[in-house]
């Protein structure tokens, strides 16, 4: 019988794995263990060791923690050693991982990694009950072969770099249509841009190339929204928008509309849209020398702004 399928009895696999990798940090090998549980009755604590820039020690109950209903258990703990890092209220995050070596195998035995937060008036963690006596004595599981068991921990500390978003979804939408008249749009060259308007708090304009951008020259119609200077967004901010923009003629005939786009737009992403919205071609077919309107239809869905 595997220690995998001995736990999933125990009704503890959920937090359980087995793997090969030894402990990160700190191993706790103890011979003659029937010796040392007689002699260490209540608990056993250890050399201190260093991770994460914190001292700790691992403090071993060889017969069960009775304070914490450890009773015929192993208990496992991990302790802060001194109070130094709390000195100034602080405290420490810290993902724990214990482990146990399973000499059949040649593997371990890892509790999956919980994160607890240790402060100066909770120095130490762990699990009162770890592995039932009965299960860890039993020669044939591999915890305890020649009266000798190997312990470890994993100590990762998690820093918080102060770094993150919030990306907030308007309930009530902001949405505005605006229309652009543009005369003899075949005689234009070059690009063109709109009057900005306002969408919510940003503004806007369309760019328009009315013989194509740089890669549609002389072949498509090439037309953009853009962020009205974008370069006042604060680092890490960003603006959600649905948008159409349509190519229009008299009485109000739509010549083209093509599928609406969302886009998150930034600093570093001002503008988006449709490089081969309408082949030259046809906009002359279609426009001729009317005049016609661009039509821009945006909603601001949302925003990302930096946590502070």
């Amino acid at each position: 019988m595997t220690s995998s399928e001995i736990y999933r009895e125990a009704g503890l696999v959920m937090t359980k794995e087995i793997r090969d990798v030894a402990p990160a940090h700190y191993v706790l090998k103890i011979e003659s263990f029937s010796l040392f549980a007689k002699n260490n009755k209540e608990k056993y604590e250890s050399n201190e060791f260093e991770a994460g820039g914190y001292n700790w020690k691992l403090i071993l109950y060889p017969n069960g923690d009775k304070s914490r209903n450890g009773e015929d258990h192993i208990s496992i703990y991990l302790a802060v050693s001194g109070t130094s890092p709390f000195q100034l209220d602080r405290a420490i995050h810290v993902a724990v991982r214990f482990s146990l070596y399973d000499h059949i195998c040649d593997r371990y035995l890892t509790e999956q990694g919980r994160v607890t937060r240790f402060h100066a008036l909770k120095a130490e963690w762990g699990v009162p009950r770890y592995m039932p006596l009965k299960i860890f004595a039993d020669p044939s599981n591999g915890y305890l072969v020649d009266d000798t068991c190997v312990f470890g921990v994993d100590v990762f500390i998690i820093k918080s770099l102060g770094v993150g978003e919030c990306v907030r979804t308007l309930k009530e939408s902001t949405s505005y249509t605006y229309e652009w008249k543009i005369s003899r749009l075949s005689g234009r060259s070059d690009y063109l841009y709109s009057d900005e308007f306002t969408v919510g708090v940003h503004k806007w304009y369309v760019w328009l190339f009315p013989r194509g951008d740089s890669a549609n020259k002389g072949q498509n119609l090439s037309m953009f929204l853009h962020l009205y200077e974008a370069y006042n967004l604060a680092s890490g901010q960003k603006v959600n928008a649905r948008f159409v923009i349509r190519l229009k003629g008299p009485n109000n005939v739509v010549h083209h509309q093509p599928e609406a786009c969302t886009k998150w737009f930034s600093r570093s992403d001002v503008d988006f849209g449709w490089p081969s919205f309408l082949p030259l071609k046809t906009v002359w077919e279609r426009v001729k020398d009317d005049p016609c309107v661009i039509e821009a239809e945006v909603t601001v869905l949302g925003t990302v702004s930096k946590l502070p």
